[in-house]
């Protein structure tokens, strides 16, 4: 079965604006990355879901936001990474409690992948490339809004 044709995270309802959030006690909290390497952008599988996404995830007890998603860009896809400009975070309904995702735009700094239960493969793509592959609306937004251009830089 292929992915590309998925519109939104699994289990993803409609974007929540910020006076509909509830307690962050009862949110689930993520970070991650548009991680680029000489203009390219890391993609990865999740065999778990079968899906082509951006690495992220959770926020560990006492973790900031930003060292959650260099953490976890580290750890799915084995790039040092260095941040960038945050992009608009991503908010819908995971297994029937919220979920926020915020993401920046990275420069890969160096490392190599291996192959792990979450992840295993990663492909680094020019952006319209990694926009096709990606199974979800919402990366495919992300990786349009870290490509540099004009309004951008």
């Amino acid at each position: 079965m292929t992915s590309a044709g998925r519109s939104s995270e699994p289990g993803a309802g409609p974007p929540q604006d910020d006076a509909q959030r509830v307690s962050a006690g009862d949110e689930i909290r993520a970070a991650g990355g548009v991680v680029i390497r000489e203009g390219r952008v890391a993609v990865v599988h999740r065999p778990k879901y079968d899906d082509w996404s951006l690495p992220k995830g959770k926020l560990e007890p006492g973790e900031t936001w930003e060292q959650a998603a260099l953490r976890e860009v580290e750890e799915e896809i084995g790039t040092r990474a260095r941040l960038g400009r945050e992009l608009a975070p991503v908010r819908y309904t995971h297994k029937g409690r919220p979920k926020t995702v915020r993401y920046w735009v990275m420069d890969a700094e160096g490392g190599e992948f291996t192959p792990n239960d979450e992840v295993d493969e990663v492909r680094w793509l020019p952006f319209g490339e990694a926009q096709a592959l990606l199974s979800y609306d919402a990366d495919r937004r992300l990786v349009a809004g870290a490509q540099p251009g004009p309004l951008n830089t």
